[in-house]
Formats: structure tokens, sequence, C-alpha cells
């Protein structure tokens, strides 16, 4: 997928000119049948070849993609996400990359304190 998205459109052969390794031209194919069927990929027909593209946007992807592996190796705890970010071996953030993180912290609890705020103005009025 990050070389469909990378290059916008690609034939089996030119994905398989960027993949590492020696991957075989059939198993290259099959994954990208694999894709389509599930939605991710769309072909077009150009001659004899088939001209493979994204048909979803990355954002979806990359969140689709988070969320799983969230899922599998975290139990679905964010907490436990930034725990092994920031306690992991071999990771180190930057000053700038915690100030970010901070700056998103912020951000996230003052959307929850004005959908909060929100929910209790409904519920007054609703009285």
């Amino acid at each position: 997928m990050d070389i469909l998205y990378r290059r916008g459109r690609a034939t089996a052969a030119e994905v398989m000119e960027d993949l590492p390794g020696d991957p075989s031209y059939s198993t290259v194919r099959t994954q990208l049948r694999v894709l389509e069927t599930k939605g991710h990929v769309r072909h077009e027909e150009e001659g004899l070849r088939y001209i493979y593209t994204p048909s979803t946007p990355r954002h979806t992807v990359r969140k689709s993609a988070l969320k799983h592996l969230v899922d599998t190796f975290f139990d679905g705890s964010a907490e436990k996400v930034v725990g092994a970010l920031l306690g992991g071996e071999g990771t180190r953030l930057s000053e700038d990359e915690l100030n970010r993180i901070e700056e998103m912290v912020t951000k996230a609890r003052l959307a929850d304190l004005v959908a909060k705020s929100k929910g209790k103005k409904k519920d007054k009025e609703g009285e």
C-alpha cells in the first residue's frame, strides 16, 4: 500500500521493483488481488497491464492499521502504547517530540471538557 500511495498508481512489476528482497511476480499480483478484494486497491486495464491505485485514503488506512495494532498488541489501551513509546529501550523522543505530544494531550483534554460542557447544556435544556 505504501508503494501505491507514494507512486499514486503502479503496475505489479513497478510495485515489485520497490519492494525489498526478491518477491516473485505472482506473489505481488496475489497480494494486490487480496488488497483489491478487501477494497483497499482498485485497478484499471491498460492493454494487457493492470494499473493499481489506492481506493482508500491513506489517513483511513492509517487509522485502521493503528487501531488493529493497539487492539492486538496493547489490549486496546492508548496508555500502554504511550508507555511503550516513552519507556521502551531504543526509543528516545526528542524534546520537540515530547513538547508536541504534550500539546496533543492538552488539546485532547480541552476537547473533552468542551464536549462535556455541551452535554451538560443539553441536559439542562431538556429539564
